[in-house]
C-alpha cells in the first residue's frame, strides 16, 4: 500500500474529487495549505504601481491510501486533472504504508481500505 499526497490547485479540487470518485477511488482527505515552491510566491503591480509580493500561495493537499498496484493509475489521474502547465500545479508525493487499520471493525491491511 502507498500513501499519496499530492499538493495542487484549489481550483482543481472539485474536478480531481470526481474524477478520482469515476475510477472508483472515494476515500481521502483535504486539507488547506499555503506554501511556496520553486517559483517563491509571485509578485504583482498594485493599481498605485506599488509592488505587491505574497510568497505563500493557497495551495489543497490531497492525502490517500491505495492498493499498491492502484498507485500508478490514481497519479495519472491526479496529474491529467490537476495539470495547467503553469508554475505552481503542485508535487506528488509518494510513501509506503505498512499498516492500515480500520477502526470500527478491526480490520487489518487493504481490507481495511
Amino acid at each position: 500500500m502507498n500513501k499519496i499526497e499530492a499538493i495542487i490547485r484549489p481550483e482543481k479540487l472539485e474536478t480531481l474529487k470526481n474524477a478520482l470518485a469515476e475510477a472508483g477511488f472515494f476515500g481521502l482527505n483535504v486539507v488547506n495549505v499555503t506554501g511556496r515552491g520553486i517559483q517563491r510566491g509571485i509578485t504583482y503591480v498594485g493599481r498605485t504601481g506599488e509592488k505587491h509580493s505574497i510568497d505563500m500561495l493557497p495551495k489543497v493537499k490531497l492525502e490517500l491510501v491505495v492498493r499498491e498496484a492502484d498507485t500508478e493509475k490514481v497519479i495519472e489521474i491526479i496529474v491529467a486533472n490537476s495539470r495547467t502547465g503553469e508554475i505552481g500545479d503542485g508535487k506528488i508525493f509518494v510513501a509506503p504504508i505498512t499498516e492500515v487499520i480500520r477502526v470500527r471493525t478491526g480490520e487489518r491491511g487493504e481490507e481495511a481500505l
